[in-house]
C-alpha cells in the first residue's frame, strides 16, 4: 500500500487538518477513506470532513487546554498518534467493495436545458452526450457545497465543459450539471452556474432520516436514462416515502 507524505496543520480550537499531494486521484480518495475509518475507529472523535486530497478531524473542544503552551503540547501529541496510525498496516479496499448507486435520469429537453447547446459546442449529437455521460462510472470523492452534493470523478474528457458566465438564479433540485471537469446533481433549489443536463428524481438530502444522504465518499454512481413517463412514476413514489436508490456491489 502505498504511503503518501501528509501535511498536519491545527484547524480551529480543536480540529486537525490532515493534507495528501494536491491532486484529484482515486488512489488518494481510497486512502483518505481508509484512513478516515481508522481514525475513527481507534479514536473519540466528534467527526471528520472529506475533501479531495485533505482529511479533517474534529474532536472535542479543548477546553482544559486554554492557555496556548497546555493547547500546544495536547496538539502535538495528537499528531504524532496520527502519524503513527497512518504508518499502521490497513486494507485499502478497491472502489469495488463499495456501494455502486444507479441514479435514475431524465435527459429530456425539457430538463436539460442546456444539453443542445452543448452538443454544438462539442460537435456531438444530443444522444452521443446522453451516452457519454451514463455509460461512465463516477467515483464520489466527497460531499458538499450543499448537504447532499456528491463531488464526483470520472466525466468522460469530451463533455469537459467551463462553467457558464452568467450563472442561473434558480436551479431545481435533482438537476444534473456539468461544471469543469465534474458533474454531480443540486440536491436542493438553488442558484448556479453550471450546464444542466438532465433531472433525478431522487433525493439526495433528507434532514428527517438518521442518515440524510444514503451516499458516502469512496461510493460510485452510475445514472441510469430513463424517459419522462418513468421520470414521473419514481417522482411520485419518492412523494410517498416509497422509493429508495438501488445498489450493488461487485
Amino acid at each position: 500500500m502505498k504511503k503518501y507524505k501528509l501535511t498536519y496543520k491545527p484547524f480551529g480550537e480543536s480540529a486537525i487538518l490532515i493534507e495528501w499531494p494536491s491532486e484529484i486521484d482515486i488512489a488518494i480518495m481510497e486512502d483518505i477513506v481508509s484512513f478516515e475509518k481508522l481514525i475513527a475507529k481507534e479514536q473519540k472523535v466528534l467527526d471528520t470532513i472529506i475533501a479531495y486530497n485533505s482529511l479533517t478531524i474534529v474532536y472535542k473542544k479543548w477546553d482544559n487546554y486554554s492557555r496556548y503552551y497546555k493547547y500546544k503540547n495536547l496538539y502535538d501529541r495528537t499528531v504524532e498518534k496520527l502519524k503513527e496510525l497512518y504508518l499502521k498496516e490497513r486494507e485499502v479496499k478497491s472502489n469495488n467493495s463499495h456501494k455502486i448507486w444507479e441514479i435514475p435520469v431524465c435527459y429530456d429537453l425539457c430538463f436539460g436545458l442546456d444539453l443542445e447547446e452543448l452538443a454544438i459546442q462539442k460537435k456531438l449529437s444530443v444522444e452521443e452526450i446522453i451516452q457519454l455521460h451514463s455509460e461512465a462510472t463516477y467515483s464520489i470523492y466527497f460531499i458538499g457545497f450543499q448537504p447532499g452534493f456528491l463531488y464526483l470523478g470520472g466525466l468522460h474528457e469530451k463533455l469537459h465543459t467551463p462553467r457558464r458566465s452568467t450563472p442561473r438564479l434558480r436551479v431545481e433540485k435533482g438537476t444534473l450539471g456539468i461544471g469543469g471537469v465534474q458533474t454531480g446533481v443540486y440536491p436542493q433549489n438553488s442558484a448556479g452556474g453550471w450546464n444542466l443536463i438532465g433531472k433525478s428524481p431522487v433525493q439526495f438530502f433528507e434532514v428527517s432520516k438518521s442518515n440524510p444522504c444514503f451516499a458516502k465518499a469512496g461510493d460510485q454512481i452510475r445514472f441510469v436514462p430513463i424517459d419522462l413517463e418513468s421520470y414521473n412514476k419514481i417522482d411520485e413514489e419518492v412523494k410517498k416515502g416509497n422509493y429508495k436508490p438501488k445498489f450493488s456491489k461487485s
